[in-house]
Formats: C-alpha cells, structure tokens, sequence
C-alpha cells in the first residue's frame, strides 16, 4: 500500500484549489457510499480531488485515493486494499473510474457491509448502470451526475466573474433585474458566444484546434471503450457509431429519418434505434420527443441533437447558427427540466407548460402567439423585450 500513498500525495498535491464546481457542496460527501457519474471529460476527478485536499489535506491517511486501472489491481483486490487501509484507520475510500474494475459492485458491496464505519466514494462513467449493478447497492448509494460547464460556470472559471444560479421560473418572471445584474459585472453576449465554440469541459487553455482534438479524443474513447464495455456494442462495429456522429453533426438538428439513417450506415433500422440510445446514455447526444410520457424503447426520437455545442464545433464541418443556438438550449435545460419537442407548437416544451421558440434578435412571436406561458429566447441581445428573452440566460440554471 506504500506506493498507493506515494501516488495519492502526488495527485492530490497537484490538484488546483484555485476553482471549485458548485456540484461540491451539493454532494453529501459524509454519507457511506457516494457515486459521482458523469461523461469523460467533465471534471468528475478533478472535483473529487479537490474534496480531499479540502476536507483531509494531501497526506494519504484517512483518506486514501486510488486509480482503479492502476498497476496494483493487477495482483491485489479491491476487498484486500479496504481490509489493510481499513486496519491502519482509513476511513474514508475514494475510488476513480471505478468501471476499470471489473467486479466493482460486487466487492464494494462487500466492504460496506464488513466496514459500516468506512466511507466510499466512487467516479464512474455515466453509462455505468448504478442501480441495477446490484440490489443492494442500489439501495445503499446515493448517486450524483455531473455535467460539463454551464454558461454561469463556464464566466466563473475562466473569467472570474461570479454570478448566482437562478431558478427557471425565476429567469421568465425577473429576467429584467437578472439581465441589469449580469450586465453590471461584464459584456454578456461576446462571452456566450466564446462559451458556444469552447466553454463546455474545463479544459480549454486557449488553443482551439487542441481543444477541439481532446474532445474528437473523449468521444473516441467513449465509443471505443465504455460502449464496447457496457452497451454491448462489438468493437467492428465502433466505425459505425463514429460515423453516425459525423454525419449527425453536418445534419442537426436531425428531423429523423431512421430509413435514411439505416442506409447511411449499412445497419438495420433497429441497430440504428439502439446506438441511438445509447449515444444518449454516453450524453454524445440528446433526444427529444413530443411526448415524453409515452415514448417506448425502440420508438424513434422526433429530433436529435449533439449533445453540447462544443461537440458541435469540433466535429461539424459546417455551423448553422439556428443549431447551434437550439443545442444550447436543450443542453443546458435537460439538466434540471423535462424537454420536450414542440413540433408546430413553438421549438421545445418544457416540463409539459412551458413553451420556448429559439432564434435571433428579430424572431417574432407569430408561431407562439395564441399559445399561453410562451416565451422567445432570442441570441444576440442583452435584455428581455416583453416575453423575449436573451437566450444566455438559459446558461444560468446550474
């Protein structure tokens, strides 16, 4: 266990305090078995990190943190490094990319039944099945997902500038004082349009074209490693999967064709439906449908999107601003909200009362305007006009 503890002081003393995720103080990091699951690249180790340093500094003692792909579960188990950090004292365990270990759920199980006064904390991708890994566990974990920058977020960590979270109802009914507020701290919409091409994973440091290849590298690897591991997606057919993201995101929002779709790729439509889900399960895409209540497993969306506007510029060989405004939209309320495709009844419906039409500054109500508790959210303007709302507000949810 030396070398784990050499490793932990050194990973965790590289950390940067210097920003912080407001997902920190949502997790009750006391209670026994915590999981934190998130896409690749959203700063699920970062954060956990940074709670150790915070909370037990850099010293390996209480706390101990371990890599699950590292060199010592080659010829250790998990259930032993518990049993010997365990005996020294350690109470609280924290475990990154815990889907690298095969048996993960099972031997976690374990331990919190043999050690109830030992902490385990736990990363994961978002396609790991948390709740159906095992019975047990899935009543004992309290589970958490994280997403990738808000726009809100994205001013705070590369900007400096702190502005609070509002709620959805807040930003429709005192978007005027909100929109004063933000504009007395900074220049609102030369910033959003920064955060559209680069402000969604916190690991942009100026260069776009490496920014952009580091994301090319997370959707590579998603495909590559997670759906071959948890969907059952056959590593020939990975091809496939990266080519329905090129040509979706030359083609969104998608109005769907599954037939078209189907031929475009050589695979059934049914194959077509289910890397479908799946992309979605990874939060490469999103699907929405007009009615939420009634979709079945295999029905096709009504319209698809990638999931966030970064992904869209990385991989688009060409950028329609109508898009791109509308993957905003849709990435940074499905979140907290339920949305839903409006079809003719503006472009998104939100929690089934609440009706948005996405455009420019001078989109007219004429879509909308017999239709009650609707709203325009309109790029390129810096304060609401009556029921039209600038849609960078929408970044301010998280």
């Amino acid at each position: 266990m030396e070398a784990l503890f050499k490793k932990h002081q050194i990973l965790i003393s590289q950390v940067s305090m210097g920003i912080i995720r407001d997902i920190m103080n949502d997790i009750n990091w006391e209670k026994q078995l915590v999981a934190i699951r998130g896409s690749r690249g959203v700063g699920k180790t970062t954060l956990m990190r940074q709670y150790i340093k915070q909370k037990y500094g850099v010293q390996a003692g209480k706390a101990l943190y371990c890599v699950m792909d590292s060199m010592y579960f080659t010829n250790h188990t998990l259930l032993d490094l518990a049993e010997n950090f365990h005996l020294i004292g350690g109470e609280h365990l924290f475990l990154d990319e815990v889907h690298k270990y095969p048996t993960w759920s099972k031997e976690i199980k374990e331990i919190i039944d043999l050690y109830p006064d030992m902490k385990v904390t736990f990363t994961g991708s978002s396609l790991i099945q948390i709740l159906n890994a095992d019975a047990d566990l899935s009543r004992r974990v309290l589970s958490y997902q994280m997403a990738g920058l808000s726009f809100r977020e994205f001013l705070r960590f590369y900007k400096d500038i702190s502005i609070p979270v509002h709620q959805l109802d807040e930003l429709l009914s005192n978007g005027d004082a909100i929109c004063r507020s933000v504009n007395e701290v900074c220049r609102p919409q030369p910033l959003f349009e920064e955060y559209l091409r680069v402000g969604y994973y916190p690991f942009y440091d100026g260069n776009e074209t490496e920014y952009y290849s580091r994301i090319e590298n997370v959707i590579s690897f998603i495909i590559d490693q997670e759906m071959t591991q948890f969907c059952g997606v056959e590593p020939a057919y990975t091809r496939k999967l990266k080519a329905m993201m090129m040509y979706l995101s030359d083609n969104i929002p998608y109005e769907v064709n599954i037939s078209k779709l189907s031929s475009y790729l050589e695979i059934n439509k049914m194959t077509v439906l289910n890397y479908l889900s799946n992309l979605q399960r990874a939060e490469l895409l999103n699907l929405l449908y007009s009615d939420n209540k009634s979709v079945t497993k295999m029905q096709k969306p009504d319209k698809i999107y990638l999931q966030n506007t970064n992904i869209l510029y990385a991989l688009g060989t060409q950028q329609n601003i109508g898009t791109i405004r509308e993957c905003f939209v849709v990435n940074q309320l499905s979140k907290e909200h339920i949305v839903e495709y409006g079809k003719a009844q503006g472009d998104f419906r939100i929690d089934g009362k609440i009706t948005f039409e996405v455009g420019g500054k001078d989109k007219s109500f004429d879509q909308i305007a017999d239709i009650p508790n609707s709203y325009i959210l309109a790029d390129s303007i810096e304060f609401p006009i009556g029921k039209k709302l600038p849609i960078w507000l929408m970044g301010l949810l998280y």
